[in-house]
C-alpha cells in the first residue's frame, strides 16, 4: 500500500503570485490533493518563518512536515519525490531538462521582471524602453517554443511539462499588464506560436485552470504594487 502523503501549501491571500499558481499547476498535473494555506504576508505566520527562515516568503511546499522552498525547487521536487503520481512534469532527457530549467530561469529573470517593468516605470520612455525589453523576450521565448516542443502543442510535448508550468503561470500577468499599459505582450501577430500555445495551456484540464482572472492582477497591482513603488518613489526624493 502507496504512503500517504501530506501535503500543505502556504501560499499568499491575494491569489495572484504565479510562483505560488506555479507550485499548484504541479500539484495539480501530478494530481495530488493539498491543503492550501493562506499567508498575509504583512502578518505572517509563525509556521511561514519556521518553515522559510531565510526568505520569509511563499511558496513554501511541506511535506509530511518537511518545508520545501523556492517555486523552481518546489516544483522540481514534486516532479522527483512523488514520481509515482501523474505524469512526469520534467524532460526525461538529461539535455532537454537542462534546456526547461535555463529556459524558466529566463523567465523568472529577465521576462517577467521586463513585463513588470512596464508599470512601474515613472516615464513614457522608461515604460517604452521596458515594453521593448518584454517584446523582445517574448520572441526569445517563441524560439524555445519551437525548439523545446519539437512541433508537438506543449514546451513538455504531447502534455503540459516544466516549462509550460514556468511561463503559464504568468498568462494572466502578461494579459493584466498589457490591459494597463494599453499594450499586447501575446501578440499572434508578432510570436503566433506563443500566442496558441497560450490558448491550449489555458485550455489545458488541470494547470491551464488555475490561470485567475485578469481583474484580480489588476486588482492587486492597483491596491499593492502602485501604492509601494509610489511610496518607494517619494522616499527617495526625500
Amino acid at each position: 500500500m502507496a504512503a500517504v502523503q501530506e501535503l500543505k501549501l502556504l501560499g499568499a491571500v491575494s491569489g495572484v503570485s504565479p510562483y505560488v499558481i506555479r507550485v499548484q499547476m504541479a500539484l495539480a498535473v501530478k494530481g495530488l490533493a493539498h491543503e492550501y494555506l493562506p499567508e498575509d504576508l504583512a502578518h505572517k505566520s509563525q509556521l511561514l518563518l519556521d518553515s522559510n527562515p531565510v526568505h520569509k516568503q511563499v511558496p513554501v511546499l511541506i511535506h509530511n512536515g518537511k518545508p520545501v522552498c523556492d517555486s523552481p525547487i518546489i516544483v522540481q521536487y514534486i516532479d522527483e519525490a512523488l514520481a509515482g503520481n501523474g505524469s512526469s512534469i520534467l524532460p526525461a532527457d538529461p539535455y532537454d531538462r537542462a534546456v526547461a530549467r535555463f529556459w524558466a530561469a529566463f523567465i523568472d529573470n529577465n521576462l517577467f521582471p521586463s513585463c513588470i517593468g512596464i508599470l512601474e516605470a515613472r516615464t513614457e520612455e522608461k515604460k517604452a524602453a521596458k515594453l521593448e525589453e518584454a517584446l523582445a523576450a517574448l520572441q526569445l521565448m517563441e524560439g524555445a517554443l519551437v525548439g523545446c516542443s519539437k512541433g508537438k502543442p506543449f514546451f513538455g510535448g504531447d502534455a503540459v511539462g516544466y516549462l509550460d508550468i514556468a511561463l503559464g503561470c504568468y498568462l494572466c500577468w502578461f494579459k493584466g499588464v498589457g490591459d494597463m499599459a494599453g499594450a499586447t505582450l501575446l501578440d499572434a501577430a508578432r510570436t503566433p506560436e506563443l500566442a496558441a500555445w497560450a490558448a491550449r495551456f489555458g485550455a489545458a484540464e488541470t494547470a491551464g485552470s488555475l490561470v485567475p482572472g485578469v481583474d484580480k492582477v489588476e486588482a492587486y497591482v492597483n491596491t499593492v504594487l502602485y501604492p509601494k513603488w509610489n511610496a518607494a518613489a517619494a522616499a527617495a526624493n526625500n
